[in-house]
């Protein structure tokens, strides 16, 4: 419970833990910047990293003059494009064995069936859309991975998702950064950016829900 609790704590003063490691470590932020977020798709294990939140904190900051925007999207860009190249081969090359067992440790099989499903409907596409709803945007390369997408086709999809992802979140961040109602509501806007970003989740989690519940006309009539 306590862990939970320091996680979330951690998620809404994101800004304030990111200004002290700023001006703790000065330049090797972006390294920590590039770790966070090359792992939360890197490895399948670490879907709970705060990729959307961190992206936008550090674009709030490079929009008060703390960060540099060019570096950062730099950094972000490449730390997500690896990290997704990285999950696609752990898929393509152990992704059937994980699949074959009914547990894995730090693996949950309910969002790797989800990725699936996904990944099925959407096709190819799903590297792009994938990159902006939470814990899918983790599965989705090593579900690629796993059904052995083609390299050539995975690349060029994944570089438009990663492209995007990274532009959006650091470019909302730095525009707010230079908004005064921002610039005095910081902790609460970057609440507002975290809630937003899970949204696509949520409606995610509660469609497939609502698929799962029995219809009237499923239900076999008792009737003599």
């Amino acid at each position: 419970m306590n862990i939970s609790m320091n996680f979330i704590s951690g998620l809404m003063h994101i800004d304030k833990y990111l200004i002290l490691i700023l001006h703790q470590y000065g330049i090797l932020t972006y390294v920590i910047l590039f770790l966070i977020i090359f792992l939360e798709t890197g490895l399948v294990v670490t879907p709970f990293l705060p990729g959307d939140s961190m992206l936008f904190a550090a674009g709030a900051l490079a929009g008060l003059g703390s960060m540099n925007i060019s570096t950062l999207l730099v950094v972000g860009y490449f730390a997500a494009l690896l990290g997704d190249i990285s999950n696609y081969y752990i898929g393509r090359k152990i992704g059937s064995n994980i699949l074959r067992k009914q547990q894995v440790l730090f693996i949950k099989k309910e969002y790797l069936k989800k990725a699936q499903v996904f990944y099925k409907k959407h096709g190819s596409s799903t590297i792009i859309l994938a990159r902006f709803v939470p814990i899918l945007r983790t599965f989705a390369p090593f579900v690629a991975g796993i059904s052995q997408m083609s390299y050539l086709k995975f690349i060029p999809y994944n570089m438009v998702g990663d492209g995007l992802w990274v532009s959006l979140f650091l470019g909302g961040g730095y525009f707010a950064g230079n908004l005064s109602f921002i610039k005095d509501h910081f902790s609460f806007a970057l609440i507002t950016i975290i809630i937003v970003s899970l949204l696509p989740g949520i409606t995610l989690f509660f469609k497939e829900n609502k698929k799962r519940e029995p219809n009237e006309n499923d239900i076999p009539s008792t009737e003599i």
